[in-house]
């Protein structure tokens, strides 16, 4: 069952002045895909500073609210699917009725997908029902979200918007084409997104990862492939997820309420730029 309490969300601030008072404890934080790997790391971290968090899922109903149950009263698993707006809408009401409204959203769902390169579609195998999953996901599934939490989020004067991509778009050492083309696009949104609601002191950024040790999607990832990584960056060795949710909670923090538009690779240093 849910905490009924409710979040005060007392935001004052002078217009173009952010307030350096609104801190990651005070936070209501959405996380997107979140009932297992990364999406579960990221919450954690949100979490662990006090935040009321938001565990979204769509089929993960059983791992989500066990993780609810283990961070306790300021975390709630809800069910969403985030391609269907329906759905996220009925989300956002209820979140708005019990918790309070969404201050910071984390759009980390992806559509099921297994980093295996010698399983993986090439372009003559790759379909468009393929290519265009991962799209709906990565980028309707984050404007839908960004359509139901940019209302509030207008009327607080605040707002964190953090997108997960990855550095495939920069490097694309193994060609997953259907994947790395819907986090291009996403992106793209990115920086739109942070274009038109930074008047509104909404910041828009991206944390793009690489090969992450070890989440659901990466476990059919070869070991070699792994060592290959990490003898490959200047830290010799793979990001985890936890060390991935460190700087989004630095782009949901005060100290980075200068900062929109950006996308931070977070990879251990295998790419540069």
């Amino acid at each position: 069952m849910w905490a009924t309490a409710t979040v005060p969300l007392t935001i004052s601030m002078p217009s173009g002045i952010p307030d350096m008072s609104h801190t990651i404890r005070e936070q209501v934080v959405l996380v997107s895909g979140a009932g297992r790997g990364l999406g579960a790391a990221i919450v954690t971290a949100f979490a662990q500073e006090g935040a009321h968090v938001i565990i979204n899922y769509r089929s993960s109903r059983e791992r989500a609210e066990a993780l609810a149950a283990e961070l306790g009263p300021r975390a709630h698993a809800i069910q969403a699917d985030v391609r269907d707006d329906t759905q996220v809408r009925a989300m956002f009401d209820q979140l708005r009725r019990t918790v309070g409204p969404v201050t910071t959203l984390v759009h980390n769902a992806i559509a099921d997908y297994r980093f295996n390169g010698d399983a993986r579609d090439t372009i003559t195998t790759l379909t468009a029902d393929k290519l265009l999953g991962q799209a709906e996901t990565a980028c309707v599934g984050a404007l839908t979200l960004l359509q139901h939490a940019v209302p509030d989020m207008t009327t607080a004067g605040f707002g964190r918007v953090i997108t997960i991509g990855s550095n495939l778009v920069q490097h694309p050492v193994v060609p997953y084409h259907d994947y790395t083309a819907a986090k291009a696009a996403l992106l793209a949104l990115t920086r739109t997104a942070a274009a038109e609601l930074g008047p509104r002191g909404i910041t828009v950024n991206m944390v793009s990862g690489g090969l992450l040790r070890t989440t659901d999607a990466s476990a059919a990832t070869p070991e070699a492939v792994f060592d290959l990584i990490a003898a490959n960056t200047p830290l010799r060795r793979v990001t985890t997820p936890a060390e991935l949710a460190d700087v989004i909670l630095f782009f949901a923090s005060p100290w980075a309420r200068a900062v929109t538009g950006q996308n931070l690779i977070v990879d251990g240093g295998l790419v540069f730029g």
